[in-house]
């Protein structure tokens, strides 16, 4: 009874299987017995926009890598993508999904909130997933500063791509030359 009431509280980290019955891992249980030094496990996820960002994107891996190793963090995954932090279908973050709910990892570390997603970070962080799988999400930097003109041109251009994406497709012409009209449209404002 204990056990449970811990595993409710929060005090104890389980995944419950489809039997409804609670699995408790090895290392939890060494932290609970205070065996060892505890080392969090750590997903890595970088993401960038476009193809031509590469150079930042493994800049953001070398630098997450590295704040990782200074916080004793041990990396289980370095998960990147190049997409739209709108697009909910990125291969890297499916797998950090998969990695959380499995309970492979204790903490998901970026660079900034909108590396992970473009809207509703705080919704996703505490309500839907990484709270209840009891997973510490580390944005390094928190969020990008930002002008308030240049929030709402970089969310109107993600909304418009995103859009496109799915009237168009992923690489179609036609998107291309909407996306680049409604930037240059702005851009003459």
């Amino acid at each position: 009874m204990t056990l449970r009431r811990w595993i409710k509280a929060g005090k104890v980290k389980a995944k419950r299987t489809v039997g409804g019955e609670f699995r408790v891992s090895e290392s939890e249980i060494m932290r609970l017995l205070g065996e060892g030094e505890v080392v969090s496990r750590a997903a890595i996820y970088a993401r960038v926009s476009s193809s031509d960002q590469k150079d930042d994107l493994e800049r953001q891996v070398k630098y997450l890598q590295e704040y990782c190793s200074a916080r004793g963090y041990k990396v289980i995954e370095v998960l990147t993508n190049v997409a739209s932090g709108l697009n909910e279908k990125r291969r890297g973050l499916r797998k950090l999904f998969k990695l959380v709910e499995s309970t492979s990892v204790d903490i998901v570390v970026l660079t900034y909130k909108d590396r992970l997603t473009r809207f509703g970070f705080s919704y996703l962080e505490k309500f839907l997933f990484f709270k209840p799988h009891r997973v510490k999400v580390e944005a390094i930097f928190g969020e990008e500063p930002k002008d308030m003109r240049q929030e709402l041109v970089e969310g109107l251009i993600a909304i418009i791509t995103s859009f496109a994406d799915r009237l168009y497709g992923m690489r179609s012409h036609k998107k291309k030359r909407v996306v680049e009209n409604v930037k240059k449209a702005i851009r003459d404002c």
